[in-house]
């Protein structure tokens, strides 16, 4: 026999061996690697000693009796044979598959062990990077985000980020913890809700025979950890007490040279009755503050979603809500979130009519004009339109044609040619207005905070 037919030959008479044999005798058939067939004796080599003796003792018999029946040969015989070079071939691929198993289960318990630190650090699966959608409105948060997870409190400590609600301040501080436990499980993480730090503070400090144990436990809760995440600080204002006991966590952890993170809708300065204390130590670290995403940055938000969940749609529908959906990431996901509801109720497409009557925005697409922007954002400066539309190149007159060049391409989508056309000026004039508006957003606080009042007259956000 050739050795291909010779080995589709074994592999039939294996086949028919473990039907025959019972379950016990599998393990020292499956090794069994055939040597010839000659004259009716079919030899095969194993490197089971065991498995020789036993397939011998106990199985010879039925052996043959499969091969006469394969054969149609009455003279058939078997014999198996034991070969040192066989023994040590299966020896490898038994410490190979042994440390497989054993990678597997160190990968597995590695997986438990993550789900578990990040259940007792309070921290949300959902919260990572690898979902957070970068924009222009947040990518520098998002790169200071990323350097204090990979070198905890080695720059940027305290990191204080602050902006509206809704924003990704949650998910920017939680994605810092997943992906420090990710990397260095021996760093210890915890994330508190300001809320829940005031309750657990009054909690332990209430007057009883226990008061200092408790105390006690309450300091090491909030000490003895590497990373700590405190969501909501503004709601700390007014309480005396706690804030002195914030200043003592604070100083505790920032002394032993722990990453402390921060979130807040507001600055420090403008949260009310807030100690100058925690003011000074608050504005130590690294302040930057998150806005509201542009359409684009919108619209991969829950282009993101709708692909994360499987669905099929039309761009266009997800567009509309992108455009008439500003004001914040989970007023955004709530329509989104809307739609998809109805879609999948009334068995109907995902498309731009399902969304335009589920949501009924309609009406509002067309009402803001590169007219009225420019209007208001005169009005915002106390500048005269004239101005703003001429050749005037005082600093506020150009600041505020740049940022009202800025806002109509964000708002109407009309095209630079169109908005050339409104100015009287070059469509590469008007692009690189925007474009410098823009990248100054995102690290000027002035320009950013002007834009959004001009939003919100505009009643845009």
């Amino acid at each position: 026999m050739e050795s291909i037919e010779l080995n589709q030959f074994w592999e039939q008479i294996k086949a028919e061996l473990l039907e025959a044999l019972p379950d016990n005798a599998h393990p020292w058939i499956h090794p069994l690697v055939i040597s010839g067939y000659d004259k009716g004796v079919l030899t095969v080599v194993t490197g089971q000693i065991m498995g020789r003796d036993l397939l011998r003792k106990n199985h010879y018999k039925q052996i043959v009796d499969v091969l006469k029946k394969i054969t149609q040969n009455e003279n058939s015989d078997f014999n198996i044979i034991y070969d040192a070079n066989a023994a040590k071939s299966l020896k490898k691929e038994s410490d190979k598959l042994q440390k497989k198993v054993a990678a597997a289960a160190m990968k597995e318990q590695a997986m438990e062990n993550l789900s578990y630190m990040q259940s007792a650090s309070n921290l949300n699966l959902k919260y990572k990077f690898e979902n957070f959608v970068v924009g222009e409105n947040n990518k520098f948060a998002h790169a200071v985000a990323m350097a204090v997870a990979k070198a905890p409190a080695q720059k940027y400590n305290p990191l204080f980020i602050y902006g509206n609600s809704g924003l990704g301040k949650t998910h920017l501080m939680q994605a810092i913890g997943h992906y420090t436990l990710f990397n260095n499980p021996k760093l210890k993480v915890k994330y508190t809700k300001t809320e829940d730090y005031i309750n657990d503070f009054i909690s332990n400090s209430r007057n009883s025979k226990d008061q200092v144990e408790n105390m006690s436990k309450f300091n090491r809760k909030y000490t003895n950890i590497d990373i700590i995440l405190i969501d909501d600080i503004q709601f700390i204002e007014g309480k005396k007490k706690t804030m002195d006991q914030m200043q003592h966590t604070f100083d505790s952890l920032y002394n032993k040279g722990k990453q402390i993170v921060i979130t807040s809708d507001r600055l420090p300065k403008d949260i009310p009755n807030l100690t100058a204390a925690l003011d000074s130590r608050f504005a130590m670290g690294l302040m930057i503050e998150l806005t509201a995403p542009d359409e684009d940055t919108r619209f991969e938000i829950i282009k993101k979603l709708a692909n994360d969940n499987g669905l099929v749609f039309e761009e266009k529908a997800l567009r509309y809500i992108a455009k008439n959906f500003s004001k914040n990431v989970r007023e955004l996901e709530g329509a989104f979130n809307k739609v998809c509801a109805f879609a999948e109720i009334t068995e109907q497409e995902l498309d731009l009519k399902l969304a335009k009557e589920v949501l009924k925005c309609n009406e509002t697409e067309n009402e803001i004009s590169i007219e009225l922007i420019a209007e208001v954002t005169a009005q915002y400066y106390n500048v005269d339109i004239k101005d703003i539309k001429g050749t005037a190149r005082g600093q506020k007159i150009s600041t505020a044609r740049h940022i009202a060049i800025y806002l109509a391409r964000e708002i109407t989508e009309k095209s630079f040619v169109n908005i050339a056309d409104y100015y009287n000026k070059k469509h590469t004039t008007i692009m690189f207005a925007y474009e410098k508006v823009k990248k100054e957003i995102c690290v000027n606080r002035d320009l950013s905070s002007a834009v959004r009042e001009i939003k919100q007259a505009l009643k845009v956000i």
